[in-house]
């Protein structure tokens, strides 16, 4: 049975819906996350989970107890949630330690102050019980609230844009650390978030949200490879669309050659059902695109940006089509050069055009 469940949630500020009919689930010891531009209702979601918003129609249940739904409505307090905040929310008038150990003050002195060394140790923090927030660094300030959520030892954590504050260096780091101190503690976690680098860092499944609605539920993987619809295609990673035309259940051709991977089923059967040439869309990532001096096919540098290790280029087509390529920093090209490319492509990726 899954820890959290989201059964075909709705919630709406006025006339206006926010959230509609929105269904997850989260395995216990999971980190979920759910991603998405601004106003695409992530928060709020967030927010329903917690019990700060009430649902209008659905269920939210934890460790298969129903704690909302449009009859029932059990309290934040009640949940057994635990929650990171995107600015912190630290007392600052309180020591780091006072700050972890705040949830606890039911428990015996002994076992609260073990309780807090635990934790100071498991963020990196051992020995900074001591200092007050405004002595800590932004990094070492989230730690601290990660540690006060994780005190009372939640069934479920929550992490509202925890990273937001941070600058990009720091906020990557963080991730992957954060990631290894809930697997390490066993925490069941979801996560809100705009940015996809630090999805991917966290979670181990994400939901794509777009307009109040999860488009894919999936691996970061499958988001990436395998996206279900335009929308994820365009969101998750870079990447262009060219036109191509299939040529029957396996096959698709496009300007830079043939392709031979599973053409969805609405491809093959819309073009013979509306009698037209079978056209279709064609997502190539920049990693699909290799750079290769030996190749008959040529393609005009119009953009690049420097990426250490690797160029992004900007190349045009031929047919005047643009498409990506990640190349090593060492084939530094001139704008309007040309260079060889070719195709190395793993996932099919196609959409009826629309």
């Amino acid at each position: 049975m899954p820890l959290l469940e989201l059964d075909r949630i709705s919630h709406s500020y006025g006339s206006h819906a926010v959230v509609s009919d929105l269904s997850c689930a989260l395995e216990r010891g999971s980190i979920g996350c759910l991603l998405g531009p601004s106003g695409c209702g992530k928060t709020t979601v967030l927010r329903a989970i917690a019990g700060f918003e009430p649902v209008q129609r659905g269920d939210i249940r934890i460790g298969g107890v129903t704690v909302s739904s449009p009859a029932a409505h059990l309290p934040p307090e009640k949940r057994r949630i635990g929650m990171v905040f995107q600015d912190y929310a630290l007392f600052p008038h309180l020591t780091v330690a006072d700050n972890i150990g705040f949830g606890l003050q039911k428990s015996v002195s002994a076992a609260r102050r073990e309780r807090v060394e635990e934790l100071l140790a498991t963020v990196g923090l051992a020995g900074a019980g001591t200092k007050y927030p405004h002595e800590l660094s932004g990094g070492q300030q989230q730690r601290v609230a990660l540690a006060r959520a994780l005190a009372p030892e939640p069934e479920l954590l929550l992490l509202d844009e925890p990273f937001s504050n941070l600058d990009v260096d720091l906020r990557e780091r963080l991730s992957l650390e954060v990631r290894d101190i809930l697997k390490r503690a066993g925490i069941t976690a979801i996560l809100v978030t705009h940015d996809q680098h630090e999805a991917f860092a966290v979670a181990d499944e994400i939901g794509i949200m777009h307009e109040g609605r999860i488009q894919q539920w999936d691996t970061p993987y499958n988001l990436y490879h395998r996206p279900a619809n335009r929308f994820v295609a365009d969101f998750v990673g870079q990447g262009v669309f060219l036109q191509g035309e299939v040529l029957n259940a396996h096959e698709v051709n496009i300007e830079l050659g043939r392709l031979t991977g599973r053409i969805p089923t609405d491809c093959i059967a819309g073009c013979r059902a509306c009698g037209k040439d079978c056209r279709v869309a064609v997502l190539l990532r920049p990693d699909d695109i290799v750079h290769d001096d030996a190749a008959a096919t040529q393609a005009e540098v119009v953009a690049k940006a420097f990426r250490g290790a690797e160029f992004l280029y900007t190349l045009k087509l031929p047919s005047g089509e643009r498409v990506l390529s990640l190349v090593p920093s060492h084939h530094n090209h001139a704008l309007g050069e040309k260079i060889g490319i070719r195709l190395d492509v793993d996932h099919v990726v196609v959409f009826r055009n629309a």
